[in-house]
């Protein structure tokens, strides 16, 4: 079992409007599935962007102690969120310092994402 525990950071698929969030919750359901394949523990932090983002991400990164934290290509790669991008990296530098930082391709490869890190 790979050591360590990790954290995903995204935005909640079913609180951005006019949006139908079910691919998007699905796929986090396998993600999630895949993290307990490889015996990894994992938490989600989904959150909303208009609402107070990084106090539920730095509230989240202090929950526990974790060797990992994938961030989200909905935070990462949506432009309109570059500086939430950036709040992002530099919440887990300071909450996490030891923790690596993964990024994912989807929401189902985050496990994999970790595991490049996890020793």
């Amino acid at each position: 079992m790979p050591a360590g525990r990790v954290l995903v950071v995204g935005v909640d698929p079913a609180r951005i409007e006019g949006w139908d969030p079910a691919p998007v919750l699905a796929a986090l359901a396998r993600g999630r599935a895949r993290f307990d394949e490889y015996g990894i523990d994992a938490d989600m932090c989904l959150v909303v962007p208009d609402e107070s983002p990084e106090e539920v991400i730095a509230e989240a990164l202090r929950a526990a102690e974790y060797a990992c934290v994938v961030i989200g290509g909905g935070i990462r790669t949506h432009e309109p969120l570059l500086e939430l991008f950036e709040r992002v990296v530099n919440l887990v530098r300071q909450h996490a310092p030891d923790a690596a930082i993964a990024f994912n391709t989807s929401p189902e490869d985050s496990a994999d994402a970790a595991l490049r890190w996890l020793h």
